[in-house]
């Protein structure tokens, strides 16, 4: 049985080593050499020039509210969702979902052709003698980019941690005399805090690392640190300068997933509720 199991994950295991850890450490090794392959911090360093912490901070900036806007409509909807009894394989959930199965990028360019000067929305305002909008190649349009393509990696985890939640624990808050506010807070909110928490990692990272939306939707004219990082691989082949800002970043992800993780093992400890 062991020797099955072996041979099972085995192409796992070269998977992994493929397409996971040899990528990795060739990021390493770039990031911690120079171009003639002398071991260097400089790489790493270049993160607190100006440029780069403007483009850092602007990205945390921007992914911290998409997060937060994310999970303000994200919890509704996914409490709405419980209370009709809705199973995870109904066809309203199946209709939520459906925009995921299609391709990030026609998604993204799909709401620059909404949000142009002379797109959708702006026609439509002019039909009915209402001013137009002008949010295209702004941080409100990457922000509104973010919070569409990332909504549903904020739905799906709280909506799971709701469904199994107890019918009978919802009803005894309410025999108890608790108001539909006070079971919302001291009852649905300190259950579901996993899937929160879940959520929350699901939608920061990506949205910290995006560099698509802010090309597309903000017409290049804002630059978050994604977008340092493709340029300095693409556009200046500095494939050091690239790797290096990608370590710096991945230092900041990884420490607010450790935070995260060690938040979601207080919330299942007990600790939180």
């Amino acid at each position: 049985m062991k020797k099955t199991r072996s041979l099972l994950a085995f192409p796992y295991i070269v998977w992994m080593i493929g397409f996971t850890v040899i990528p990795l450490l060739m990021v390493f090794y770039y990031g911690l050499t120079d171009r003639s392959g002398a071991f260097t911090l400089e790489n790493l360093i270049a993160m607190g020039s100006r440029e780069h912490m403007k483009a850092l901070l602007l990205s945390l900036g921007l992914s911290l509210l998409s997060t937060a806007i994310c999970l303000l409509l994200a919890y509704p909807i996914a409490l709405i969702l419980r209370k009709k009894g809705i199973g995870s394989g109904s066809f309203m959930v199946f209709i939520f979902i459906l925009p995921m199965w299609m391709n990030f990028l026609l998604r993204t360019l799909a709401w620059q052709t909404l949000l142009e000067k002379n797109g959708v929305i702006n026609g439509i305002l002019s039909l009915l003698r209402l001013p137009g909008i002008s949010i295209i190649n702004t941080s409100g349009a990457i922000v509104l980019g973010m919070v569409y393509n990332f909504l549903p990696f904020m739905v799906l985890p709280i909506y799971n941690v709701m469904e199994k939640i107890d019918d009978n624990t919802i009803n005894a808050a309410y025999d108890l005399g608790a108001s539909n506010f006070q079971t919302l807070r001291y009852v649905w909110i300190p259950l579901s805090k996993p899937g929160i928490v879940s959520g929350i990692t699901m939608v920061f990272v990506p949205a910290l690392t995006t560099f698509v939306i802010s090309d597309i939707l903000g017409g290049g004219k804002i630059m978050l640190i994604g977008n340092v990082i493709d340029q300095a691989f693409t556009k200046g082949s500095n494939w050091n300068l690239g790797a290096g800002l990608s370590l710096v970043l991945m230092v900041f992800i990884l420490l607010s997933m450790a935070w995260l993780q060690k938040y979601d093992k207080d919330v299942e400890g007990g600790g939180l509720l």
